[in-house]
Formats: C-alpha cells, sequence, structure tokens
C-alpha cells in the first residue's frame, strides 16, 4: 500500500510503513544522519541529528525513527530542528578527537560531509571537551580501533552482531559510554571473523583498514 506524504513541499509516494528517513534520502532530500543503516529496523536513535517537523505532533521527531503514514507533511529546516541538530552535532564533537589533517577518513568523513551540508563548524567550542585518552587498538592484522574517535553511532556494534561474531557492544553508561570488546580485550584476542563490516560502516576515522 502506498501514502502520499510532502516532505518541505514535494509530494512523494512511499510505501506505508516505510522508515521516513531512507524514504527521504532516496527521493533525494537530504535529511543529516550518522546512525541509521537501512537493514536496521530498530535504529539507535542515538546521533539525534535527523529531527525534523511533523505536521499534527507538538515535538520534533528523529525522521530514523518514525513511519511513513498517509498525509503526513514533513517539515526539515525549521527554527527549531535546525537548533536540535546544531546542538547535537557539537554533543558529538565535544567527545569526538578532531584530527582530521592526520585521519585515515579525512575527506571520506560523514561528520565532514554534515558539517559542510548544514553549514556547522567542526572546530566549535561552545561545548567544553571531554578529553579522550583511550589507547589506539591495532593489535589486529588487518584493522584497527581508534575509540577517540568514535561516536558511539552503534553502526558497527549493529553489523559485528549481524555479520560478525558479536565481539563488539556498548559498554559502560551516561559520558563514560564506549564502544567495546568484551572486558576491553585487544581485538586480537577475540573471535573476531575479520570480516571487516566494522570498518565498512564507520562513518568517521574510529574503525580503519591498516
Amino acid at each position: 500500500m502506498l501514502s502520499t506524504i510532502i516532505i518541505d513541499g514535494k509530494e512523494i509516494r512511499a510505501k506505508t510503513g516505510s522508515n521516513l528517513l531512507w524514504t527521504a534520502l532516496d527521493n533525494g532530500i537530504f535529511i543529516p544522519n550518522l546512525c541509521s543503516i537501512r537493514d536496521n529496523s530498530k535504529p539507535f536513535a542515538s546521533c539525534r541529528l535527523c529531527f525534523v517537523e511533523i505536521a499534527g505532533l507538538l515535538n520534533p521527531a528523529t525522521a530514523c525513527t518514525e513511519k511513513v503514514k498517509d498525509g503526513m507533511k514533513v517539515t526539515i529546516n525549521s527554527p527549531r530542528t535546525i537548533r536540535l541538530r546544531q546542538i547535537s552535532f557539537n554533543l558529538l564533537l565535544s567527545h569526538h578527537k578532531l584530527d582530521c589533517g592526520h585521519c585515515p577518513k579525512n575527506r571520506k568523513c560523514e561528520l565532514q560531509h554534515i558539517a559542510g551540508l548544514e553549514h556547522f563548524k567542526l572546530n566549535d567550542k561552545q561545548l567544553k571537551k571531554i578529553e579522550m585518552n583511550y589507547t589506539v587498538d591495532s593489535s589486529h592484522d588487518l584493522f584497527a580501533f581508534d575509540k577517540n574517535k568514535c561516536v558511539l553511532c552503534g553502526r558497527c556494534v549493529w553489523v559485528c552482531q549481524r555479520e560478525g561474531t558479536g565481539v563488539l557492544d556498548f559498554a559502560y553508561r551516561g559520558v563514560n559510554t564506549v564502544v567495546s570488546t568484551f572486558a576491553g580485550m585487544p581485538l586480537s584476542e577475540t573471535e573476531c571473523n575479520s570480516c571487516l563490516s566494522c570498518v565498512k560502516v564507520c562513518p568517521v576515522g574510529a574503525l580503519y583498514a591498516k
């Protein structure tokens, strides 16, 4: 069954119940996002970058968790959504080690891409920086893991549990949350099957091939 929705004045026909974020992206309408994966039916909604306004809802909603409904009217760039996305972006940067010049993902980084399209500053100093001093795990022969650059999008966790051996997961809570192996053991000592799926989905330079 198809529904007719309107996104920023553009009428779109889409499958009822399909994901709003991917519906917009598939129709050439950009909504910033870091944590969403097309095949994941239950997105983490952790990056909080895909806020939109939907007619009839009191507050902005994350597009990655909304389903297409007939008659839905969506506004992407309202004053509220722009402000919310800016705050979310700054929060991500507050615990992200910014080292673009030496990063293996430089010019291929989704943070850089979003910053350019949304006119966000990568060196914004509105929020106090949370110092990250994790040791880079380069024990594996094929790839390395730099937690200092992780944005906690959860993509690697999801794909590792789906295509790998589930050696990656979230650990701790609050500002101490990290993606980690069990008990923080080196990657080379885990049962990693070397599929490199985690490297492929990482939006920044946290997981990178050697």
